[in-house]
């Protein structure tokens, strides 16, 4: 299965809000998130914290609510940095969004105490050395002793347990197909979305680098980090439903020196 290695940049889209209600517009889940974020980090309430790749901004709009006042979202759609700021308005929430690309973000240099990329947004390009922009580019705006947090897919459970077809209903219209291929560390999924009233919406393809313990530990010493942690096969969303790549997931903090 082919993917364009472009998909990420008109993916996440209106559609997507549906296709993945079930996650990303999952209060309670972000809830826990963000609860296991802050034992896992223990960030204070004015550090600067950058949420990257973080969509409309679900993470730092729960924070704020929770009373941290320093949070920056940089995502690279503008659909969902703009669904993020009318949240942040309309419940008078001080969180900050980019529209930018997380290889370049632009950002000033040593200014965040904290950084987190969640739920699988980490790991969009098949190649080693993208992804790895990614991480340099966090490094480099990091503070030092500055700490991320990635939240990745478990690779065992990826590979053991993940169904190769799955469906379900996404609203009362919408009904979202998947067929996932998995190729050594490599995973691609095409995506068709079917509206009752419409017919077909969507018939896409999105794709995710797998990385274990071992290779994400040695990506982020390439970026510069240290002190490389895991903490896999992490549920979060329970038993009764299929969260796709977010059924299983693993949790790797590393340190800038």
């Amino acid at each position: 299965m082919k993917v364009d290695g472009r998909w990420w940049m008109d993916f996440f889209n209106k559609i997507y809000l549906v296709t993945d209600y079930r996650t990303v517009c999952d209060h309670n889940l972000t809830r826990k998130e963000v609860s296991l974020l802050e034992s896992i980090l223990k960030p204070g309430k004015k550090d600067d914290i950058l949420d990257i790749c973080g969509g409309y901004g679900r993470h730092s709009l729960e924070m704020a609510k929770r009373g941290y006042r320093n949070l920056t979202v940089l995502d690279f759609s503008g659909y969902m940095i703009n669904v993020g700021k009318k949240i942040a308005r309309q419940g008078d929430l001080n969180v900050k969004f980019l529209k930018r690309d997380a290889r370049r973000s632009g950002l000033k240099s040593g200014k965040y105490s904290f950084a987190f990329i969640m739920a699988n947004s980490f790991g969009y390009f098949p190649e080693d050395r993208e992804n790895l922009k990614i991480l340099a580019e966090t490094h480099r705006v990091l503070k030092k002793g500055g700490k991320l947090l990635l939240d990745l897919a478990d690779p065992c459970y990826v590979k053991n347990m993940l169904k190769p077809r799955s469906w379900h209903e996404a609203d009362r219209d919408m009904v979202v197909c998947r067929e996932r291929n998995l190729k050594n560390d490599f995973i691609t999924v095409r995506e068709l979305v079917i509206s009752k009233s419409k017919g077909l919406v969507r018939d896409g393809r999105y794709c995710e680098k797998l990385y274990d313990r071992g290779k994400i530990s040695e990506l982020l010493k390439t970026a510069g980090f240290v002190k490389p942690s895991v903490r896999n096969s992490v549920s979060l969303g329970g038993t009764k439903k299929d969260y796709g790549l977010m059924s299983a997931r693993m949790f790797v903090t590393a340190l800038k020196p």
